[in-house]
């Protein structure tokens, strides 16, 4: 396993031409807590629908987004819901929680080639998100669910989706994700992958299977600050 905040070596991403990132606790930290939002308005959607109470729901939609990658995707399955009133309820959030970071901008801005956010929410989420960040106009493009046909990461079949519809050579791009699941597919690959961590991990309560191990194979790099490692990936 990397160790968290190890300085990049520029060379590892000399040849890298795609940066790929996560949004959600990726191109903003874990901190920010924006997805508890996203998670209230799941639970209430769930316990509507199925007429549950509030604990009872929140089990249910955890159990499957645990089992299908995302709480739509289980609720897809089955209960045959319509995906796109389910969105428009999960993403109804206020995002005066993120804050201009022009940093960011700059050092996304300044990585050479293209650049995409690959995120399991949609692409009015991503742009609203983007956009509170200063950082939207550095992305060529956002590949979504939707885009996905609702089959969410880790399915390596989104991954296989996601660079064929943008003709990205996995063996050129890099993959920056909070979830070191979703790693497995982009390092198989040949994806560079980077692993994004709460700051004070002590501080955040994050389910077992959500952490990366001693061994984990998948995870080149760790980090909890996302702009520092793209300043040193950029210090060629």
């Amino acid at each position: 396993m990397p160790q968290l905040n190890a300085t990049p070596n520029p060379a590892d991403f000399a040849h890298v031409r795609d940066w790929v990132f996560d949004l959600d606790n990726t191109l903003y930290p874990h901190h920010v807590n924006l997805f508890s939002q996203i998670d209230r308005n799941m639970t209430d959607f769930v316990a509507e629908l199925l007429q549950m109470e509030r604990d009872e729901a929140r089990a249910l939609q955890k159990r499957y987004y645990h089992e299908h990658g995302t709480t739509l995707k289980g609720l897809m399955v089955h209960h045959g819901i319509n995906p796109d009133a389910f969105l428009e309820k999960a993403h109804a959030i206020d995002y005066s929680a993120l804050l201009p970071h022009p940093e960011l901008g700059e050092a996304i801005r300044a990585l050479p080639g293209r650049k995409f956010i690959f995120t399991n929410g949609t692409v009015s989420h991503a742009e609203a998100a983007a956009r509170a960040l200063g950082i939207l106009d550095h992305f060529d493009d956002i590949f979504d669910i939707v885009a996905a046909d609702y089959v969410p990461k880790p399915a390596g079949a989104t991954y296989d989706k996601f660079a064929s519809l943008n003709r990205v050579d996995t063996r050129h791009a890099a993959m920056f994700e909070d979830l070191p699941r979703n790693l497995e597919a982009p390092r198989a690959l040949g994806m560079k992958t980077v692993l994004l961590v709460p700051r004070n991990l002590g501080d955040f309560v994050i389910e077992r299977w959500e952490q990366a191990s001693d061994e984990d194979p998948n995870v080149d790099y760790m980090t909890d600050d996302l702009t520092a490692f793209l300043h040193a990936v950029l210090a060629r």
